[in-house]
């Protein structure tokens, strides 16, 4: 993250001598990255982060991409998937590149193993439900709209409330998110025109010591391999941590719209910035307010990226045919826009409700098997007029 926290204690000098209550050390870990010029934190635990007794293949997790789809804009149908399983292996991959992969997921169940994902963040999207994000950082409440943002390395387990309906949408990045650079200073503070900034962002708030000795588990996907690795201590045995990394949220409620006298492109919604994509949010704004302007997005050719929206509340007002949860696909090499009778019918309107998750890749997309199964077939030809 941009900024400096701290939970627990920490020694006065960081490398130096600190000991628990019967004289041996806390074991220091460094977790940073680009090697040691990135941001890092510093944590302390009552064990070596490293004393693993058991390691042992857990699955396969390649995805079953169809290489043969046809190029076409693309409506996901995922409200109706069933319910089920965690917020790990309950997931449906739908989409992906090598730089970024995109699933649904409505667990029901709370992980009692911990993850990691160690190729890049994870950003976890919570569309419904409530509960409790644990890591070695400490507790982090969630809500309806969070972004759940996950640096690789963080081992974490999601724990949702008893009784309470979960929806995710979860971005997997194959490298680092961050707030995008125009928004940041040279020091890393927020800049005046960010529609967010460090008091919106919410760090992990209670650090909770487990000192158990037993058998815990932490699974770590790699190269398309989840392995299990297990420990005899549990792995959330920190006293203490500082630093500029660390797991935060950021509800999307909380996000600031840019407006102005015509239509505003796209890069004002931006809220992070990954590897080889971009993500933004659409909130509730007031429309343009030139006396002759089009509220509706104009015709556009992805040239460079693909776009996919995933819908969460709200009346898209370019879009007709959507649903809560649903996601568009619009890929690079043939243009997009607004709806017949959208684009006049916007005409006129003073603010939109909308929530929506936008996700722009710079690579194409390829689909999977799953993202066939749940997709509307009719959703390419909703242009014509006759």
């Amino acid at each position: 993250m941009t900024y400096y926290y701290k939970l627990g204690e920490v020694p006065h000098k960081r490398h130096t001598q600190f000991r628990q209550p019967d004289g041996s050390l806390y074991h220091e870990e460094v977790m940073g990255i680009h090697g040691f010029a990135g941001i890092q934190s510093i944590l302390y635990h009552l064990y070596p982060p490293t004393a693993v007794r058991r390691i042992e293949k857990e699955t396969n997790v390649s995805i079953e991409y169809v290489d043969d789809a046809p190029l076409k804009p693309r409506h996901l149908r995922s409200a109706p998937i069933p319910a089920g399983g965690d917020a790990v292996y309950g997931r449906i991959p739908l989409m992906g590149n090598s730089d970024v992969v995109l699933y649904v997921a409505r667990p029901t169940e709370a992980m009692d193993y911990w993850y990691k994902f160690a190729h890049g963040d994870d950003i976890l999207f919570i569309h419904e439900g409530t509960g409790t994000l644990e890591s070695q950082f400490g507790a982090l409440r969630y809500r309806p709209g969070d972004y759940l943002v996950i640096p690789t390395g963080v081992i974490w387990r999601l724990i949702p409330d008893d009784g309470v309906e979960q929806r995710l949408l979860v971005v997997e990045s194959y490298g680092h998110v961050t707030p995008p650079k125009r928004y940041l200073n040279n020091y890393g503070q927020f800049l005046e025109h960010s529609p967010f900034c460090e008091r919106d962002i919410r760090p992990p708030d209670e650090l909770i010591t487990f000192e158990e000795t037993g058998e815990f588990e932490v699974h770590v996907k790699a190269r398309n391999v989840i392995t299990r690795f297990v420990y005899d201590h549990h792995p959330l045995d920190v006293v203490g941590w500082d630093g500029h990394l660390w797991p935060f949220a950021f509800n999307i409620e909380d996000f600031e719209p840019i407006t102005g006298r015509i239509h505003q492109p796209p890069p004002v919604h931006q809220t992070f910035d990954g590897p080889g994509y971009v993500l933004c949010s659409f909130v509730p704004r007031l429309f343009d307010y030139h006396p002759l302007a089009i509220p509706a997005p104009y015709n556009h050719s992805n040239v460079d990226s693909d776009e996919v929206l995933y819908y969460v509340e709200g009346n898209f007002m370019s879009r007709k045919g959507i649903e809560r949860a649903s996601l568009t696909i619009h890929p690079n090499g043939i243009p997009h826009g607004p709806h017949p009778g959208t684009y006049e019918g916007s005409i006129g309107k003073k603010e939109t409700h909308e929530l929506a998750v936008m996700v722009d890749t710079y690579r194409p997309l390829r689909m999977t098997r799953q993202s066939q199964e749940i997709e509307d077939p009719d959703y390419a030809y909703t242009w014509l007029t006759d």
